[in-house]
């Protein structure tokens, strides 16, 4: 786990989920104009995922080459106001402290308009703006989730007291349901990560960010 990474995650992303709730109910209350923003959101994410697959992919083939169960080990991680920096299969990788807090409030604000807690989209972006591992990012964007989630939960419980027109409050079975298959898909994809190549994750990922994307785009033009 690349702790400054996580709380950056965890301290960014909180009061955008606040804001991006009301933001939702406020400015985004229909259906519809939720899956435009949404749409182009996510395809934005898409195709700059799919971009960075295109451009590193002779890299990731050299680099998995050479790669040994070490080179999954976490060290040298350093913490500052500034940056952080951290070492990963070899590999140093430096990012500015402000910038991802920064980009974590922005994205927190997106997933808290999404329903989403704000996490779960953040693994796109520190791959493609921060050029950070996916293998890397994964316990950081996951602890993310699980706080940030939490937090929204609670607020659009809170929000549906307020907006009582509209339907806010979150349907605990359903999510029961998303969150026992998300705990057993969470611990089959940790296994097998260390065995599937960088670019295949990111192309899974990009794939699924932009099959949503084109739905939510489609369903709004008709």
């Amino acid at each position: 786990m690349v702790w400054p990474l996580t709380w950056a995650v965890i301290i960014g992303t909180l009061p955008g989920v606040l804001i991006g709730a009301w933001v939702r109910l406020e400015y985004l209350p229909g259906s519809k104009n939720f899956k435009f923003f949404a749409g182009f959101v996510l395809l934005y994410i898409g195709i700059k995922l799919f971009a960075d697959v295109i451009k590193q992919k002779q890299a990731a083939q050299n680099s998995e080459n050479t790669k040994s169960k070490t080179d999954f080990i976490i060290t040298e991680t350093r913490f500052s106001v500034k940056q952080a920096e951290f070492r990963f299969g070899g590999k140093k990788y430096i990012f500015s402290v402000p910038g991802v807090f920064s980009l974590c409030f922005i994205v927190g604000i997106i997933g808290g308009i999404y329903g989403i807690g704000g996490g779960a989209i953040i693994s796109p972006f520190f791959v493609t703006f921060f050029h950070l591992p996916v293998y890397a990012v994964a316990g950081a964007a996951l602890m993310g989730t699980f706080v940030t989630s939490i937090a929204g939960v609670i607020t659009y419980q809170v929000l549906s007291y307020v907006y009582s027109g509209i339907s806010v409050a979150p349907d605990w079975y359903l999510g029961f349901l998303f969150g026992a298959g998300g705990f057993a898909g969470m611990y089959l994809g940790a296994r097998c990560q260390k065995h599937v190549p960088v670019n295949v994750i990111k192309l899974i990922l990009c794939f699924c960010v932009l099959f949503v994307a084109s739905k939510y785009i489609y369903d709004f033009i008709k």
